[in-house]
């Protein structure tokens, strides 16, 4: 299975409202311009000054005083070799506490383990977030390492099969993602409005979701909603090579829909 480490898309990027908004006073349009900064390091490991100032459309000189505020609080640090900026460890710290502090993951773990031991296959549990999916967590089997270990827990939904489960049984989700458009990843990834709706429709009718090539070349996963009051709130997953996935579908489904309704009766209780 291989990588394509110049894949077209990885999030739907934000757009940087703070700085543009004329109503926000300074101090508000500055957190705002922080944060943007932050975002621009959600695909890219390692950027310069010259990157976040073309990125945001600013002066290299205000680039760098964002940056500086930055480093000083530990949301960023800088490579004193090359000089450039990379994400700092304060805010791995924060993102680590806001996962621990996550009840859904919390609910869902003991099925999550159940399930990646019962498959050995990479299994993830996914949340909706405005148009894309985010993997809350991830248990992977000795390919997955490989395969996802330096990848980001973030994808948009139109990529994944967590993300058509989602927006399936989800109308914000299926919504977000029309505002926002399609990009491509992969030859295989959904295009067009006609696409979406289609493959929507698909997931509605079967109660299962596929991808195969969309995310990744030669991965496939399989997904099936958590239903809350027939919404759903989240989503389980197995990820693998294409090869193993792929003939498994008839065998995986059932084992999944049997976790995600014990992840839902563990949320009620």
């Amino acid at each position: 299975m291989t990588i394509v480490e110049h894949a077209w898309c990885a999030t739907t990027p934000r757009k940087p409202v703070a700085v543009q908004d004329p109503t926000l006073g300074s101090g508000l349009k500055s957190v705002g311009s922080a944060l943007d900064v932050l975002e621009c390091f959600a695909v890219d490991g390692e950027l310069g000054v010259s990157d976040i100032a073309r990125r945001l459309g600013v002066a290299k000189s205000t680039a760098h005083r964002l940056l500086q505020t930055l480093v000083s609080r530990g949301f960023v640090e800088q490579d004193q070799t090359t000089g450039s900026y990379r994400l700092g460890i304060h805010l791995y710290e924060l993102g680590q506490l806001a996962l621990a502090r996550n009840a859904l993951r919390h609910a869902a773990l003991p099925t999550v383990r159940q399930v990646a031991k019962a498959t050995n296959l990479t299994v993830n549990f996914s949340v909706p977030e405005g148009a894309d999916v985010v993997f809350v967590e991830r248990i992977e089997n000795v390919d997955g390492v490989r395969i996802l270990g330096h990848f980001g827990r973030r994808l948009p939904s139109h990529c994944t099969s967590s993300g058509k489960a989602l927006a399936a049984f989800n109308q914000t989700v299926y919504r977000a993602r029309l505002a926002a458009g399609f990009p491509p990843r992969l030859r295989s990834t959904v295009r067009t409005p006609a696409e979406w709706e289609a493959v929507v429709e698909m997931v509605r009718t079967r109660r299962f979701a596929e991808s195969h090539g969309e995310s990744f070349d030669g991965a496939s996963s399989v997904a099936v909603p958590v239903l809350n009051n027939g919404t759903a709130i989240a989503s389980l997953s197995v990820f693998g090579p294409t090869e193993q996935v792929k003939p498994a579908v008839g065998q995986l489904v059932p084992l999944l829909t049997a976790a995600s309704n014990r992840i839902a009766r563990n949320i009620g209780h």
